[in-house]
């Protein structure tokens, strides 16, 4: 009798925290979108459309996790502009009723975001595409701007001191530039510098500061040790090479150091078989480089697509 009060105890419990933390049934919106929350924290801010919110999600079929954004982001929250609904089933069209440290669950069928186009190979008719959702702050536009500039304003004032300490340390002879990068010609070249327009074909190995390498085309261990082509000033590359490029004729080498809002930002990049841990967001770079060559852009197809940004 004893053990029976107890567990009916803890039933009742349960149930109440239940009711407390959420609704315990799924809501079904008119597009056929469900979702429950299962965490209301109170607020008075809204994610209506307009404004910003930072979050983490988890988006499944049955068990399999097809996209967890703590794992792919580094266990960041993923930054995202409230819409109006795109299509029938948009999450978005629920995000009206949450609030900053809400957890909700959607769930929609496979069949209404496909509208009659075929399913991805991972899916088949019937299945329901189930999205777990917690949002951790609800900012307007403004406020998610301003809060924005705040914190790239810091790193770069925590880039600088990290970059001087660095070069003081290691007793560099280097000159910064007026955006904030630093640069060290170890081997001068010959004739005129490098100018946007002009194709670059060069050998690098990229570092963070620690010394660890996370990419090289001279390094085997990385396997593509054919020399790196690309075109100056068209943003193919991040920001650090296209100003230090710049600063070096055909022959140089040169040691680009170079703050992370020049680089990937506050973005971290996914690890390979030779480097395992990839970058870290917002980390510091550092490249060994040399010039190889300095040419003329080859003319590109009057329909070919802007190249991504690569190094």
């Amino acid at each position: 009798m004893r053990n029976l009060a107890s567990i009916v105890t803890l039933l009742v419990v349960a149930t109440l925290f239940s009711c407390k933390s959420g609704m315990k049934e799924f809501k079904t919106l008119p597009s056929g979108l469900k979702y429950k929350i299962i965490e209301d924290k109170s607020g008075d801010k809204k994610a209506t459309v307009g404004s910003f919110v930072t979050m983490h999600i988890v988006t499944k079929i049955h068990d399999s996790v097809l996209f967890d954004s703590r794992k792919m982001n580094n266990d960041k929250p993923i930054e995202t502009p409230v819409n109006a609904p795109a299509q029938s089933g948009d999450i978005m069209e629920a995000f009206p009723e949450l609030t900053a440290g809400d957890s909700v669950v959607f769930q929609i069928p496979i069949d209404t975001l496909a509208k009659g186009q075929p399913l991805p190979p991972f899916a088949k008719s019937g299945d329901i595409l189930e999205f777990q959702v917690k949002i951790l702050t609800v900012q307007t536009k403004e406020e998610f701007e301003k809060s924005k500039e705040e914190a790239s304003k810091k790193q770069v004032e925590a880039d600088d001191k990290t970059i001087s300490e660095f070069i003081k340390t290691n007793n560099l002879t280097a000159t910064k530039t007026a955006s904030g990068m630093y640069y060290v010609i170890t081997a001068p070249g010959a004739g005129a510098n490098a100018t946007n327009g002009q194709q670059i074909t060069m050998n690098y190995t990229g570092m963070l500061l620690n010394g660890k390498k996370f990419d090289s085309n001279e390094d085997p261990a990385f396997q593509h040790v054919e020399p790196f082509k690309f075109v100056l000033g068209q943003g193919q590359v991040i920001k650090g090479w296209d100003e230090g490029i710049a600063l070096l004729n055909k022959g140089a080498k040169a040691k680009l150091i170079i703050p992370s809002s020049m680089a990937y930002g506050d973005r971290a990049l996914p690890g390979s078989p030779a480097n395992p841990d990839g970058v870290p967001a917002n980390s510091i770079l550092m490249f060994d480089v040399q010039v190889k060559d300095i040419q003329a852009a080859p003319a590109a197809p009057a329909n070919q697509q802007a190249p991504p940004q690569i190094k």
